[in-house]
């Protein structure tokens, strides 16, 4: 009987999902796994190879040479066996496995909440895991198959997927807030405006674009009131905290039923479009390819191949 007959192919996963985390417990979150569960499989596969594979303490864990050495050989040959599987043309190859999306907020409202029941028709035998939020991460060491984020905010060395035209930004306040305070005419007038700020990603406060061109500007406005959530932005506009800057697809809604209202609007600015990006390696995901294709057929775009 070789080694790799006494040894569960789930475990050497497992260690190279403990090494990509960095801990017991985010592996175990990341796998399903009860801690006990992690431990007793490393423990198994330690004393298969009886060899010494992570040290480990309470704050961390790390390789040992020998971990550190098999990990290199082990990632290769997941990734090959990866590949075969992802590439296979046959029927139901769009229904294996396990599909990770890391999605900012914006993105997860108006582009995969409207996808999903499409998605879950057509692949109905996906794991499907889709985590919300704005911080900049690294999609391959934090375990998800892709990330959707404005097209200049994709790593470089990542495939970059356009799922929707350009975006366009608008300032909007409620109808109260406007009767109380006056409409804006000018960009210059937002300075006697109270503005509600945008907090971004990385703890940056957002300076407002207004125009574009010869015509544009940016401009750092006034205003007490600092979030970083679009939703919470819009509810505070709506009860007439001050003015905000969004996106003018995430408040169509708010538009039509008259909760807000946009202004200068002759200064909107033009944004990037929508973007999924992902590993090189991961182009051929059926359930990727799937989930891109039905987002990119509901804005007009065509499908990819």
């Amino acid at each position: 009987m070789s080694l790799l007959d006494r040894i569960d192919l789930a475990d050497l996963r497992l260690f190279l999902t403990i090494l990509r985390r960095g801990s017991f417990k985010a592996a175990s979150i990341e796998l399903g796994l009860t801690p006990s569960a992690t431990s007793h499989a490393m423990r198994r596969l330690e004393e298969r190879l009886q060899a010494r594979l992570l040290n480990s303490t309470s704050r961390a864990v790390a390789p040992t040479d020998l971990g550190l050495e098999l990990a290199a050989k082990l990632g290769a040959g997941f990734d090959m066996i990866d590949a075969a599987l992802e590439s296979l043309d046959a029927p139901g190859a769009a229904r294996f496995g396990e599909l990770r999306l890391n999605v900012f907020a914006d993105a997860a409202h108006l582009l995969v909440a409207p996808a999903l029941p499409d998605f879950a028709r057509q692949c109905p035998g996906v794991r499907l895991t889709v985590v919300v939020e704005n911080r900049p991460i690294d999609i391959v060491k934090e375990g998800y198959d892709a990330g959707m984020r404005y097209g200049h905010h994709v790593p470089e060395d990542m495939v970059a997927v356009p799922l929707t035209g350009g975006q366009r930004w608008v300032v909007a306040g409620s109808p109260d807030y406007l009767a109380r305070h006056g409409t804006p005419r000018v960009p210059s007038d937002l300075a006697s405006h109270t503005c509600l700020q945008l907090l971004l990603g990385d703890n940056s406060t957002y300076s407002w674009e207004l125009g574009d061109g010869e015509r544009g500007q940016r401009l750092r406005v006034a205003g007490s009131i600092t979030i970083n959530d679009t939703a919470t932005t819009i509810a505070a506009a709506r009860a007439g905290m001050g003015l905000a800057y969004l996106l003018e697809a995430r408040i169509a809604q708010e538009v039509r039923e008259g909760s807000l209202c946009i202004v200068l609007a002759d200064h909107a600015s033009a944004g990037e479009p929508f973007h999924i990006y992902y590993d090189r390696r991961r182009h051929s995901h059926p359930a990727l390819r799937s989930l891109v294709n039905i987002i990119r057929g509901h804005h007009g775009l065509a499908r990819l191949q």
